[in-house]
């Protein structure tokens, strides 16, 4: 009982945080304690004991060394912990390293605020009970255990120790959990006679920052006695890891002609340390700027938020008169709250210094010519102009427009994207007859507006005159194109109309003479001084050269000038329909088989040239039939058609058939044509017409050769 209460006297001694009192374990090389809580005092006076610090290599401490991480605190060679000045602001911690022939180890002083050392303490030690106080009726004293990261070797090292109260004699001790029995394995081992823990190699707390392991008692069968308890190990962060800046690249904007003051941007680094210590309390600084002028310090960064903002004046931040309007700040993080001893990380931050429109456009010259020849259109003067303005964008782009001496909407102007000029273009022919001269004002202004304090001025207008040259004008025919309307057919050298052509150049009085230029069928002349044109052949409707009644002819119009110009003309021609065209039957050969039961030979077509009414309805008539029997006859169908009827059956021959069609004109034309009949033998479908028994000739035919035989015998 009296050792319990030693034990339990030296756990909640004020600053010290012990596995159990020095007297009751073997000497451990190193701190004998190495984390410690003091509460921040006012201020830190100049030889002002802060705490002492006991450090044993169990080997007399030969050539023992103290390095303090704040330059303004010394550790003495007797411990003792001591304010070399008065300090107000040491930081939330404080790091001892200490080192002698034999070993070396670091302690921690955690500088806390006085309403925040009792949760950072249960913070630390992650117990929201007891704070691992251990209770008599436990057998199993397994208080947690600290460990800084990064320790050297030799390993195994000894950090800690498990207590059995009923002594160890015929038990055994029996550690598991994450670092023992389970991956990452054979990090820590316990001795299993007397308890202690050993570390059996370097601790990296940004790979695992604690370790909940369970040691038991068990007996020499392995059969458990006392436990499980839990048994927590804790690493204690080590400065062992520089700022990242990991968002690059880093670029930020500002407007020229910003107030001071003005955020750029925001500058944020990582720490792998332990966020609650000063290992990972950043600190920003700007290491170098280039360009330097015009002032080497034209921003500032906040140590702690990592923001950047402007410290000169807007006229400095003038993009026109910078030296570039981009800027590199090498940016440093540090971490240890900037202490001297804090590891660094740099970055680089562009600061690209954007252009407002502040400068209006001006014309290089007040006034620009051009000549141009009339009825030509396109370009015909670029208007330049200067803007200081960052040509990259809408406050250099220029728009222009004119404002005066457009009213026939004769010229356009736009921008070239390349150039910035402004390309004046004649969109309508101009005419030199009308005005051989204009005038117009152009004015320049940019795509962004500009800022209020800056206006548009005489320099953003210009005028450009504009010399029409004279040019040769063809003569022009009135109307164009002409038409007209003729019956075919009508008599050779008629008049089919006269054309008319004037020449646009009136103040040159030349003369015009004319000509053909495309007649397809030949059928037109045209006189050359007055224009009348003439038939020269028969207008003919029906021909290839009419297309929908309509026959097309160009002439030329040519003045006197040097060299002579030429106007085309064009005239269309309607031809009205006559009747000159008889109709034609369709077909003219049919076939009939000698025994055919159907006699309906043939249906016949009409058809005609012309248009109605000079076309259908068609008369279908038989010439006269010779013999005492008449063997077919024909009947109308309809306006267009009419069908051949034997009226008996026919020997084997060839008969030819006279058949008269008739059109409906005014005087109707008639057309006679003889259907040629052969009646074949049919034998299983298959017809035979050769051979014919006997060849009958038709009457017209015969009426014919007598004709002609009579002509003779009178010459």
């Amino acid at each position: 009982k009296e050792w319990m209460l030693k034990v339990y006297f030296c756990f909640f001694s004020p600053q010290v945080l012990l596995l159990a009192c020095a007297e009751d374990l073997e000497c451990v090389p190193g701190f004998q304690q190495k984390v410690f809580y003091i509460e921040k005092p006012f201020e830190f006076t100049e030889d002002q004991l802060v705490l002492n610090l006991k450090f044993d290599d169990c080997q007399g401490n030969n050539k023992l060394n103290f390095e303090v991480s704040n330059p303004d605190f010394i550790v003495e060679l007797d411990g003792n912990l001591v304010a070399l000045k008065n300090v107000s602001e040491a930081g939330r911690a404080l790091f001892v390293h200490a080192r002698s022939e034999h070993a070396e180890d670091m302690a921690e002083i955690f500088i806390l605020e006085a309403n925040e050392k009792r949760g950072a303490l249960k913070e630390i030690l992650k117990l929201e009970g007891n704070l691992g106080i251990p209770r008599q009726k436990r057998a199993i004293l397994a208080t947690p255990i600290l460990i800084p990261e990064n320790q050297r070797p030799p390993f195994p090292r000894l950090v800690g120790k498990v207590i059995r109260s009923e002594g160890t004699e015929g038990v055994k001790f029996w550690l598991s959990g994450k670092g023992v029995d389970q991956d990452p394995k054979g990090i820590f081992r316990i001795n299993e006679m007397n308890g202690d823990v050993s570390v059996t190699r370097t601790l990296d707390r940004e790979a695992i920052a604690n370790y909940e392991l369970e040691v038991e008692v068990v007996d020499m069968n392995g059969k458990t006695i006392d436990g499980p308890e839990r048994l927590d190990i804790l690493v204690i962060d080590q400065n062992d890891n520089r700022p990242m800046f990991k968002e690059g690249p880093y670029v930020g904007h500002v407007m020229e002609g910003s107030a001071t003051g003005t955020t750029v941007m925001r500058m944020a680094a990582f720490d792998a340390d332990d966020a609650s210590t000063d290992n990972a309390l950043l600190r920003y600084n700007i290491l170098r700027q280039t360009p330097t002028k015009p002032s080497p310090n034209m921003f500032y960064i906040d140590p702690e938020k990592g923001d950047i903002v402007t410290v000169v004046s807007p006229a400095l931040l003038d993009r026109e008169t910078m030296e570039s309007p981009k800027y590199e700040l090498v940016i440093e993080a540090k971490d240890m709250g900037g202490m001297d001893v804090g590891l660094t990380g740099t970055a680089t931050a562009t600061i690209l210094i954007d252009d407002k429109n502040d400068h209006a456009p001006e014309f290089t010259k007040k006034e620009f010519q051009a000549t141009v020849k009339e009825g030509v259109t396109g370009v015909i003067v670029n208007l330049t102009v200067g803007d200081r303005d960052d040509p990259a964008t809408g406050a250099w782009r220029a728009v222009y427009s004119i404002i005066n001496g457009n009213p026939g909407q004769s010229f356009e102007i736009h921008t070239n994207p390349q150039t910035n000029e402004g390309m004046l273009s004649v969109v309508k022919p101009l005419d030199y007859e009308i005005s051989a001269f204009h005038t117009l004002l152009i004015k320049v202004e940019n795509e962004d507006p500009l800022i209020p304090d800056i206006a548009y001025g005489p320099s953003s207008t210009a005028t450009v005159q504009i010399t029409v040259e004279d040019v040769n004008e063809g003569p022009v025919f009135h109307p164009n194109p002409m038409a007209v309307t003729k019956q075919e057919n009508i008599p050779v050298g008629s008049v089919v109309l006269t054309v008319n052509a004037t020449d646009p150049d009136t103040l040159q009085h030349q003369t015009i003479r004319y000509s053909v230029y495309k007649d397809p069928a030949g059928w037109l002349e045209i006189h050359p001084t007055n224009g009348t044109v003439g038939t020269t052949a028969v207008l003919d409707r029906e021909s290839p050269f009419v297309h929908n009644n309509v026959y097309t002819a160009l002439f030329l119009a040519i003045d006197s000038g040097n060299p002579p110009a030429t106007g085309t003309g064009t005239l269309h021609i309607t031809l009205e329909d006559v009747n000159d065209n008889v109709p034609s039957l369709y077909p003219t050969l049919a076939k009939v088989c000698d025994d055919a039961k159907d006699l309906r030979v043939v249906v016949l077509g009409a058809s005609d040239k012309d248009l109605h009414p000079n076309t259908d309805p068609f008369k279908f008539e038989l010439s006269k039939q010779s013999g005492p029997e008449k063997l077919w006859r024909i009947n109308r169908l309809n306006n267009t058609h009419a069908q051949v009827i034997l009226l008996q059956n026919l020997k084997k021959a060839n008969y030819n058939i006279p058949i008269s069609v008739t059109d409906s004109g005014k005087p109707p034309l008639t057309n006679t044509t003889e259907l040629r009949l052969q009646v074949c033998t049919c034998k299983k479908s298959k017809m035979d017409c050769s051979a014919s028994d006997a060849l009958h000739i038709s009457l017209t035919l015969i009426l014919l050769s007598l004709l002609s035989l009579l002509c003779k015998s009178f010459a």
